[in-house]
Protein backbone atom coordinates (compact mmCIF):
# COMPACT_ATOMS: atom_id res chain seq x y z
CA UNK A 1 0.00 0.00 0.00
CA UNK A 2 2.94 2.70 0.62
CA UNK A 3 4.62 1.86 -2.21
CA UNK A 4 1.60 2.34 -4.54
CA UNK A 5 1.13 5.94 -2.49
CA UNK A 6 5.11 6.92 -2.95
CA UNK A 7 4.55 5.84 -6.71
CA UNK A 8 1.19 7.78 -7.35
CA UNK A 9 2.93 10.78 -5.31
CA UNK A 10 6.03 10.33 -7.64
CA UNK A 11 3.96 10.38 -10.51
CA UNK A 12 2.05 13.47 -10.00
CA UNK A 13 5.55 15.36 -9.20
CA UNK A 14 7.00 14.32 -12.58
CA UNK A 15 3.33 14.93 -14.62
CA UNK A 16 3.40 17.97 -12.99
CA UNK A 17 7.09 18.91 -13.98
CA UNK A 18 6.58 18.09 -17.42
CA UNK A 19 3.21 19.95 -17.44
CA UNK A 20 5.39 23.17 -16.39
CA UNK A 21 8.28 22.62 -18.76
CA UNK A 22 5.91 22.33 -21.57
CA UNK A 23 3.54 25.30 -20.42
CA UNK A 24 7.49 27.32 -20.47
CA UNK A 25 8.58 26.03 -24.02
CA UNK A 26 4.93 27.36 -25.34
CA UNK A 27 5.41 30.60 -23.41
CA UNK A 28 8.90 30.99 -24.95
CA UNK A 29 7.71 30.10 -28.40
CA UNK A 30 5.25 32.68 -28.69
CA UNK A 31 6.99 35.52 -27.38
CA UNK A 32 9.85 34.92 -29.68
CA UNK A 33 7.14 34.56 -32.55
CA UNK A 34 6.25 38.22 -31.70
CA UNK A 35 9.73 39.52 -30.70
CA UNK A 36 10.78 38.34 -34.66
CA UNK A 37 7.68 39.88 -35.73
CA UNK A 38 7.69 43.16 -34.28
CA UNK A 39 11.94 44.21 -35.54
CA UNK A 40 10.72 41.96 -39.05
CA UNK A 41 12.51 39.12 -38.63
CA UNK A 42 11.69 35.36 -39.65
CA UNK A 43 11.72 33.26 -36.72
CA UNK A 44 13.54 29.85 -38.57
CA UNK A 45 12.67 26.41 -38.23
CA UNK A 46 9.81 27.37 -35.63
CA UNK A 47 11.82 25.92 -32.66
CA UNK A 48 13.32 27.07 -29.73
CA UNK A 49 15.55 24.70 -27.97
CA UNK A 50 16.43 24.94 -23.78
CA UNK A 51 20.14 25.15 -22.88
CA UNK A 52 20.04 25.78 -19.21
CA UNK A 53 17.38 25.21 -16.49
CA UNK A 54 18.53 26.18 -12.94
CA UNK A 55 16.79 26.75 -9.41
CA UNK A 56 17.12 30.51 -9.02
CA UNK A 57 16.16 32.72 -5.80
CA UNK A 58 13.82 35.83 -7.20
CA UNK A 59 14.38 39.27 -5.52
CA UNK A 60 11.56 38.34 -2.87
CA UNK A 61 13.85 35.35 -2.08
CA UNK A 62 11.07 32.53 -3.45
CA UNK A 63 12.94 29.74 -5.31
CA UNK A 64 11.65 29.46 -8.95
CA UNK A 65 13.29 27.94 -12.00
CA UNK A 66 15.66 29.71 -14.64
CA UNK A 67 15.44 28.77 -18.33
CA UNK A 68 17.55 29.37 -21.06
CA UNK A 69 16.18 29.17 -24.62
CA UNK A 70 18.28 29.52 -27.78
CA UNK A 71 16.25 30.28 -30.86
CA UNK A 72 17.72 31.12 -34.54
CA UNK A 73 16.16 33.79 -36.94
CA UNK A 74 16.87 35.35 -40.06
CA UNK A 75 17.06 39.27 -40.55
CA UNK A 76 17.13 39.47 -44.46
CA UNK A 77 20.95 39.21 -44.69
CA UNK A 78 22.69 35.74 -46.30
CA UNK A 79 23.20 34.67 -42.15
CA UNK A 80 21.02 32.34 -39.47
CA UNK A 81 21.49 34.65 -35.91
CA UNK A 82 21.24 33.09 -32.53
CA UNK A 83 19.06 35.01 -29.96
CA UNK A 84 18.65 34.41 -26.48
CA UNK A 85 15.49 34.11 -24.36
CA UNK A 86 15.59 33.72 -20.70
CA UNK A 87 12.44 32.99 -18.20
CA UNK A 88 11.71 32.69 -14.85
CA UNK A 89 9.07 30.17 -14.79
CA UNK A 90 6.81 31.48 -16.97
CA UNK A 91 7.61 35.18 -16.89
CA UNK A 92 10.25 36.39 -19.29
CA UNK A 93 13.02 37.81 -17.62
CA UNK A 94 15.02 38.86 -20.67
CA UNK A 95 15.16 38.57 -24.43
CA UNK A 96 18.45 38.94 -26.53
CA UNK A 97 18.50 39.82 -30.04
CA UNK A 98 22.70 39.61 -31.26
CA UNK A 99 23.84 41.10 -35.00
CA UNK A 100 22.70 45.03 -36.19
CA UNK A 101 19.77 45.16 -33.93
CA UNK A 102 21.75 44.80 -30.84
CA UNK A 103 18.87 44.51 -28.79
CA UNK A 104 18.70 43.24 -25.56
CA UNK A 105 15.34 43.72 -24.02
CA UNK A 106 15.31 43.14 -20.30
CA UNK A 107 11.83 42.55 -18.76
CA UNK A 108 12.39 42.04 -15.02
Amino acid sequence: MNTLILFFVISLCVGFWWFNTQRSREVAKIVCQRACGQFQLQLLDDTITLVRMRPKRTRYGIWIIQRVYHFEFYDGRDQRLQGVLMMHGLTVEMLELPGDLGRTISLV
